[in-house]
């Protein structure tokens, strides 16, 4: 018999995917309802090898996801759940409609509600695995702290993101886990390590709520938070159960004045207290922190990542007692919460003027502070006993993983570059930008040039003098090493016919045509299959170290304004 001839797509890339139309109509859901399953779930849309035949030979760019994700999406329990809240909300409208009011009052007291724990639990089965994934969850949540009420967005997410980011932050300083910190536009970017897991986010600047006019879509923004906030929720109760803290956070009383105690509304109070991030927590038991040392190794060929290790452990351990013993006041103008934040997680003592906000330890007319925390560039009252800095003195230390000289930050002083502590090190200065004061942390050896004549002048030169030069030198070269030769010569006894060599002449516009003939060689030789991503990979080169070369100049035109300004204050 013949065989019967397969249909055309029934296999491989024509049966692995399937468009968003062809899943909606198989799990019979609406657009709403699937980008909400599918954003729970954690199924995002494939990028197939040959789109032709992931869509069956049809025109256009359509979304396409995985055949398997779509059926591991047919038995989920939570589909039945939305198909329940859409026949709800369904009786709700007829009611309305029929102004049965006393119907739709009782039914919205049984508003169906989406259980998502098991949900959590099943993306993130280990505690570590939620830690990985934690640096979209936090800069969500603290983004969406920082909200007022909006539309399509529950109330109670916005306190609820409020009270689960800071109970994070209060673990945080508990742990002396912050190890990173940058200001930028967009706002705090902070990096810790917990459990060995590196964690990463952002905190948005604390400025008026501007509203977006179409440019996000809330819908889908909320139905993140509501995931988000349960799984930080179940971070949040492990951090604590490990660090010996009571879950919900508990407020240390002996450390709360006896006038405020006898308040009516504790709760309000201690709220505000947690808030203000300046009260230690109360722990369920009594901890002493123990220096764990490393394990000693015999010598080896890894002896040197040892020692690297040791030493990055040696600043972990500074880092994580920077400021104990120091105390801080804070103005008024400064960010109060993340001065709060970054100065007691490594283990200084931070208060502000009690007027403005609860929580202050200390008043500013205490003769103990160390450092008053000033952004304004004149302050009429001055204590002698502190420095007035200004807060980049802060951060700048948390990245030096040490006390910075003070001199640098006073008031009214130009403050130095706030340099980013998350770039590669040794990324290559072609490619990227390099600040001159970050080669000089680096390699404080390292001589740069910096407004002088004589670097003025080697710039200035082009490169037919540099050329020029060099031939003059190798040209001296050579007549030291004939006139050395004809002294050993006239020494030696001439028994032999020898004659004296003569040094190459070696001329470098050759030897750079050599190297261009020898490049264009290689590039030939590249495989026409790789031709079109070599070409973007160079043209992706050209393009850095050309906005390289622009900043370059950007700065050296600053400096020589700069240079030009203080030259007409000294005239």
């Amino acid at each position: 018999m013949v065989a019967k001839r397969k249909k055309k797509f029934t296999s491989g890339e024509g049966a692995r995917y399937i468009t968003r139309q062809g899943a909606l109509k198989k799990l019979q859901l609406s657009l709403k309802d699937f980008r909400r399953l599918c954003i729970l779930k954690g199924i995002y849309p494939r990028e197939p090898r040959n789109r032709n035949k992931a869509q069956k030979g049809r025109s256009g760019i359509k979304t396409l996801y995985h055949t398997k994700d779509i059926l591991f999406l047919l038995q989920e329990p939570i589909i039945w759940k939305l198909r329940d809240m859409k026949v709800f909300f369904r009786k709700v409208e007829i009611a309305k409609t029929t102004k049965e009011f006393g119907q739709m009052h009782r039914l919205l007291k049984k508003h169906p509600k989406l259980q998502l724990n098991n949900i959590v639990k099943e993306r993130y089965p280990t505690y570590i695995d939620a830690l990985r994934d934690l640096d979209d969850c936090l800069t969500l949540c603290f983004l969406f702290s920082t909200f007022p009420s909006l539309e399509h967005v529950d109330r109670e997410h916005f306190a609820l993101c409020r009270r689960l980011t800071v109970e994070f932050m209060h673990a945080v300083i508990e742990a002396k886990a912050l190890r990173k910190v940058f200001i930028s536009i967009k706002g705090y970017y902070y990096q810790v390590e917990i459990k060995g897991v590196t964690i990463t986010w952002i905190v948005p600047h604390q400025f008026g709520y501007q509203p977006q006019k179409g440019e996000v879509d809330f819908k889908i923004m909320s139905t993140f938070i509501e995931f988000y906030t349960i799984m930080l929720g179940f971070v949040n109760y492990r951090l604590y159960n490990s660090l010996n803290l009571f879950y919900p956070p508990k407020l240390n009383i002996r450390n709360v004045p006896q006038i405020e105690r006898s308040l009516v509304n504790k709760e309000a109070l201690a709220a505000e207290r947690i808030a203000g991030l300046n009260i230690p927590l109360h722990r369920t038991v009594l901890q002493t922190e123990e220096e764990v040392a490393l394990d000693e190794f015999p010598l080896d060929a890894n002896s040197e990542e040892i020692a690297e290790a040791k030493k990055e452990a040696e600043k972990i351990n500074k880092l994580k007692s920077l400021f104990g013993g120091l105390k801080f006041f804070l103005n008024r103008e400064v960010p109060r919460e993340a001065l709060v934040f970054v100065i007691r997680c490594c283990g200084g003592e931070v208060s502000w003027d009690k007027m403005l906000f609860v929580g202050s330890t200390f008043d500013e007319d205490d003769e103990s502070i160390t450092h008053q925390i000033v952004d304004r560039p004149v302050i009429d009252k001055q204590f002698i006993s502190r420095y007035y800095v200004q807060p980049q003195w802060v951060f700048d230390c948390i990245n030096a993983r040490e006390l910075l000289p003070v001199n640098k930050y006073f008031i009214g002083e130009v403050l130095p570059p706030h340099l980013s502590p998350f770039v590669d090190k040794d990324r290559d200065s072609y490619q990227q930008y390099v600040p001159p004061e970050e080669i000089l942390l680096q390699n404080p050896n390292a001589q740069l040039a910096k407004n002088t004549a004589q670097d003025e002048e080697m710039e200035e030169k082009s490169d037919d003098d540099k050329a020029k030069e060099q031939s003059d030198n190798e040209d001296e070269q050579e007549k030291e090493q004939e006139d050395s030769l004809d002294k050993s010569l006239q020494i030696t006894k001439k028994k032999l016919s020898v004659k004296a060599g003569k040094v190459e002449k070696k001329d470098p516009w050759e030897k750079r045509k050599l190297e261009k003939q020898e490049y264009r060689l290689r590039e030939k030789m590249v495989k026409n299959k790789h031709r079109r991503l070599y070409k973007s990979m160079m043209e992706g080169k050209k393009k850095r170290s050309k906005e390289v070369w622009l900043l370059k100049k950007k700065r050296r035109l600053i400096e020589e304004k700069q240079k030009v300004d203080r030259k007409a204050k000294t005239n």
